[in-house]
């Protein structure tokens, strides 16, 4: 690890109780404006977090050695998912979220990102536009499909696809694969 420098690492269980403090310190900023039934305090509790980080990898960044921010990264089916990001509020708007996306888009293997948030979390809406993602009308079906929330959860939700990785995906394995068919070449 650096010292008293910002940086990007895996997680690893021993860094639950952290993780567990950043997301219910941050997800703070829903009461009042997700339904109230969907509302909480804790927000995510140590049980439901234990399950997440059996199927997901958490993500962190840290400053003096102490973690402030986290994003989810999760492979399901044939896309990738970006669950629970988010940063302590004192951090908050220093690039720390950018950082963390840009590090887990360069990991994606699949040829979809999405990312899943409340409709009503117009920032967190404003954050995955800023950065390449659109709404997607399918929310409902790929709430179904790709995450396991309840269906309360899936009426007050939206999706957002990254649409342009998913574009540059798609042609830079049409490239591959005619390269590998020997139908042409690589160029720029």
């Amino acid at each position: 690890m650096c010292y008293n420098e910002r940086m990007i690492y895996e997680c690893q269980p021993e860094d639950i109780d952290r993780i567990y403090f950043v997301i219910n310190e941050a997800a703070r900023a829903y009461q009042d404006i997700i339904a109230a039934d969907c509302y909480h305090q804790p927000y995510m509790s140590m049980k439901e977090l234990e399950r997440e980080m059996k199927h997901m990898t958490f993500f962190g960044w840290e400053v003096n050695e102490e973690l402030v921010g986290v994003m989810g990264f999760e492979s399901v089916k044939d896309v990738t998912l970006i669950r629970h990001a988010y940063v302590l509020p004192e951090w908050q708007k220093q690039g720390i979220g950018s950082k963390l996306l840009s590090h887990l888009k360069g990991l994606v293997t699949t040829s979809r990102l999405l990312a899943g948030t409340w409709a009503n979390a117009y920032w967190a809406i404003d954050f995955y536009k800023k950065h390449g993602f659109n709404l997607l009308p399918d929310k409902d079906e790929l709430l179904r499909t790709y995450w396991d929330v309840p269906q309360r959860q899936i009426e007050t939700s939206v999706v957002l696809g990254h649409i342009e990785y998913t574009e540059n995906k798609i042609k830079c394995k049409e490239a591959s694969d005619a390269v590998t068919a020997g139908k042409g070449t690589v160029s720029n």
